[in-house]
C-alpha cells in the first residue's frame, strides 16, 4: 500500500471511501461524536457481553489489545484513532444505533469495518478475527445492528436532504427506476434501511437472457467479475497467494465435493450500491439449501498491505467466511450438478435463502433465490469438468481497476458445451 494515501484510489466499491484522507475524516468525525455523548451512553447489552469476555479471558483480550497497538504509527494514516478496547467497543456501539447515509463523495457504507479497518491487517487482527470467540461475539454484534437495521427506526437516512436515499443525486446513482418503490408514499414505502438495501427489480428490469436455452447461464448477482478457474482441486491451500480455490473448504465438506473436482469456479462481487438479491443461473432442481456459518472480518495475510481491502480476500473468504451453499440439479444434462455461493464479506453480510427454496424445489433460469441482507459480498458458481464451452467475458478486470465493468444479474454469462 501506499504511503501517499490521496495519491491513488484504494478501495473502489462504495463499502468505504475511495481516498484514504476520506475514511480518516469519517473516523474522526464518528470518534468526535462519541467523545462529546460521553461515558454516560449507555452501552448496548451485547458491548457488555463483549467486555465482559476481554476482561475473563486472557488470550482475547490479548487479540483485541495487539490488534489496535500494531495499526502503523505512519502513513498511510494522517494519525491513530483507535486508542484501547474501551474506545473501540464505544466507537461500535454507537453504530449499533446508525444506518449507512448517503454521500456524493466519502461515504461509509460499512462503519464497523471503518472503525476495524487496519486492525484487521496486522498480525493480531488476523489471529483475533479466525478466533471462535471473537467471531462469536462479532456474529451478536452483527445480529444486534442488523435488528436496528430491520426497524423502523432505521428509516430516517431514507430522506431527501443531501445526505439522505431520497435524495435526487442518490436516486440517480442508486438507478431507482429500475426498483419497485411508491414515488409518493413516506420512505418510498419501504419499512426499514434492510427493506430498501434488498430493494426488488421492477418487472421489466434484468430480462433473463435466453430464457428457453438451457445452454446459455446467466450471472446470479449483479457484480464485477473478479476470477475464473480451471481444473479446481479438492483441497488446496487457499490462504496462500492468489487463493487456490479449495472445493472441500469452498463447498463445505458437502456430499458432492467429488463432483466439482477438476471443474470451474466463476467469482465476482458485488458494490454497495449493486442490487442484491440472487437468481438462479440454471434451470433446474433444488437439491441442497443451506447456511454455514463462518468468519466477518478475517482477511488474507497473504496479500501483505492490500490485505485490509476485503475486495483483495475473495477467493480466500470464500473458504471462511459465512455464506450459503445452494446446489442446482440442471435441467440440461451438460451442465448437471452446479453450486451456487453467496458469500458475506464485512458488516451483516447475512445470506438469507428464500423459504421455498427446499430440496424438490424446481426453478425457472432467473428466478430469485435469495439475498443479502446487507454488507459486502462475493459469489461463486462451480461447475463441474468440461460444462462451460465459454464465458461471455472480454476479460477479467483489475480488482483495483474504478471502472471495472459489472454483468448484469439475469445476463447470459456463459454457454455451456454441446
Amino acid at each position: 500500500m501506499t504511503t501517499n494515501s490521496s495519491a491513488r484510489v484504494l478501495r473502489p466499491g462504495g463499502w468505504l471511501p475511495e481516498q484514504q484522507d476520506e475514511l480518516e475524516d469519517w473516523i474522526a468525525g464518528h470518534r468526535e461524536r462519541v467523545e462529546s455523548r460521553g461515558e454516560h451512553v449507555p452501552l448496548h447489552p451485547v458491548i457488555v457481553e463483549f467486555q465482559e469476555l476481554i476482561a475473563s479471558d486472557p488470550v482475547v483480550r490479548l487479540y483485541m489489545t495487539e490488534m489496535i497497538d500494531q495499526v502503523p504509527k505512519s502513513k498511510p494514516y494522517r494519525k491513530r484513532h483507535l486508542t484501547s478496547v474501551d474506545q473501540m467497543l464505544r466507537l461500535i456501539n454507537e453504530v449499533l444505533t446508525m444506518a449507512p447515509e448517503f454521500s456524493e463523495g466519502g461515504m461509509v457504507t460499512t462503519p464497523l469495518t471503518a472503525i476495524l479497518d487496519w486492525t484487521m491487517g496486522t498480525e493480531a487482527g488476523f489471529a483475533a478475527h479466525r478466533d471462535p470467540r471473537i467471531v462469536g461475539m462479532f456474529r451478536k454484534i452483527l445480529d444486534a445492528w442488523c435488528v436496528f437495521l430491520t426497524s423502523e427506526d432505521s428509516l430516517y437516512v431514507l430522506n431527501d436532504s443531501p445526505s439522505g436515499w431520497m435524495s435526487e443525486k442518490a436516486r440517480e446513482v442508486v438507478g431507482m427506476d429500475d426498483y419497485e418503490h411508491d414515488p409518493a408514499a413516506p420512505h418510498w414505502g419501504f419499512t426499514s434501511w434492510n427493506d430498501f438495501f434488498a430493494r426488488r427489480l421492477t418487472a421489466t428490469s434484468r430480462p433473463v437472457a435466453a430464457p428457453e436455452d438451457d445452454k446459455v447461464i446467466i450471472s446470479a448477482c449483479e457484480s464485477t467479475p473478479y476470477k475464473i478457474s480451471s481444473d479446481v482441486q479438492r483441497q488446496s491451500r487457499f490462504w496462500v497467494k492468489n487463493q487456490p480455490y479449495s472445493l472441500d473448504d469452498l463447498l463445505a465438506r458437502d456430499e458432492a465435493v467429488d463432483q466439482f473436482v477438476g471443474g470451474t469456479v466463476y467469482q465476482a462481487f458485488l458494490s454497495a450500491l449493486n442490487y442484491h438479491r440472487w437468481h438462479a443461473p440454471v434451470a433446474g432442481t433444488i437439491v441442497r439449501a443451506y447456511l454455514k456459518d463462518g468468519t466477518y472480518f478475517s482477511e488474507a495475510e497473504s496479500e501483505g498491505a492490500d490485505a485490509v481491502d476485503s475486495r483483495y480476500s475473495q477467493s480466500y473468504l470464500a473458504h471462511v467466511a459465512a455464506r450459503a451453499i445452494i446446489l442446482i440439479q440442471a435441467e440440461d444434462p451438460a451442465i448437471g450438478l452446479m453450486a451456487f455461493i453467496p458469500v458475506g464479506m464485512i458488516e451483516v453480510s447475512s445470506c438469507v435463502i428464500n423459504p421455498e427454496i427446499v430440496p424438490g424445489h424446481h426453478v425457472n433460469k432467473g428466478d430469485e433465490l435469495g439475498y443479502f441482507q446487507f454488507g459486502g459480498s462475493t459469489e461463486c458458481l462451480v461447475f463441474r469438468p468440461d460444462v462451460i464451452d465459454q464465458f461471455a467475458l472480454a476479460a477479467i478486470p483489475q480488482p483495483e481497476d474504478p471502472e471495472a465493468p459489472r454483468v448484469r444479474v439475469r445476463s447470459r454469462l456463459a454457454t455451456a458445451k454441446p
